[in-house]
């Protein structure tokens, strides 16, 4: 099995617990070429200010510019690229920073840039950079204050930030999904697929679940996430064949098994029909 390095959030880097934090690009470049594939603990936003180069978030791979926001969630693999890391700065910070004080447990996950259903992990902002810049300043500026931090005051900021770029995100990736987002049934069906892709690929056994039809199932899904219920479902297939190939040591017949297809045949067909290369050439591009 392949290790994949986590970094977790330094909670007493200024005395006291504080779970909220803003760092340069420049400041953590040493840990990024350390380990450029790494996972974090904690809830990430990264804005690009100068520069180019890449980042890869769960499997997609986003070309950076100035201008240009990214968001992590726990969890997630990214991967930088060493050739040239850009200028930027990282708004940080723990789940329990927020629940303590909201008390609504999915407060991040409707977020939607944090969602199990996000269509992308990138965001330009080029436009509102200079109110985004002063937040970040303001939240910094309080961080560094001598003495105690008020943390009502960084929690109001941080909030402040990320309903912004909410909107901002909703207005890019999901034009009029504010109601959308909130359809019980897609949302439902999304953790339900995380939970039984390995063991049912059939439309009828979520729509089943649901206690819905199959054809409002997928009408539902389109209409959610600008795809049918059936490729949503093989999408996520993909996306763990993909990972299995990355980060384990299990062979191709090995991985068809665990992810239940019939024989290592079709999963190769369907593998190569949506990648546009076999398992094994995916496994060598990523062992370069």
């Amino acid at each position: 099995m392949k290790s994949v390095p986590e970094y977790t959030f330094y909670k007493t880097k200024y005395g006291g617990e504080l779970l909220v934090d803003v760092v340069s690009l420049e400041d953590i470049r040493k840990y990024i070429r350390a380990h450029p594939e790494h996972t974090l603990s904690y809830f990430d936003i990264t804005f690009i200010t100068q520069g180019s180069g890449s980042l890869c978030i769960g499997g997609e791979k986003y070309r950076l510019r100035p201008g240009d926001v990214l968001f992590t969630k726990p969890g997630e693999i990214r991967k930088w690229d060493m050739e040239e890391i850009p200028q930027g700065y990282a708004l940080i910070f723990e789940e329990e920073f927020l629940l303590s004080f909201f008390n609504d447990p999915a407060f991040l996950q409707n977020l939607a840039y944090f969602s199990r259903s996000r269509v992308c992990a990138h965001l330009h902002i080029q436009h509102i950079q200079s109110r985004t810049d002063g937040l970040i300043r303001n939240i910094s500026e309080e961080i560094h204050r001598e003495g105690s931090k008020d943390k009502h005051i960084l929690r109001a900021l941080l909030y402040e930030m990320l309903m912004l770029l909410n909107r901002e995100y909703l207005k890019v990736h999901a034009p009029c999904t504010e109601e959308k987002s909130r359809n019980r049934y897609a949302e439902r069906f999304v953790v339900l697929v995380d939970e039984h892709f390995r063991a049912h690929r059939d439309t009828r056994y979520y729509a089943d679940e649901l206690c819905i039809t199959p054809n409002y199932l997928n009408e539902v899904v389109r209409r959610h996430m600008g795809i049918n219920a059936k490729s949503y479902i093989r999408d996520r297939s993909i996306r763990e064949a993909k990972r299995l190939l990355s980060y384990t040591d299990l062979t191709v017949s090995e991985i068809a098994d665990e992810l239940n297809f019939e024989n290592p045949s079709y999963f190769i067909r369907m593998f190569r029909s949506q990648t546009g290369m076999t398992p094994l050439q995916f496994r060598q591009r990523t062992d370069r």
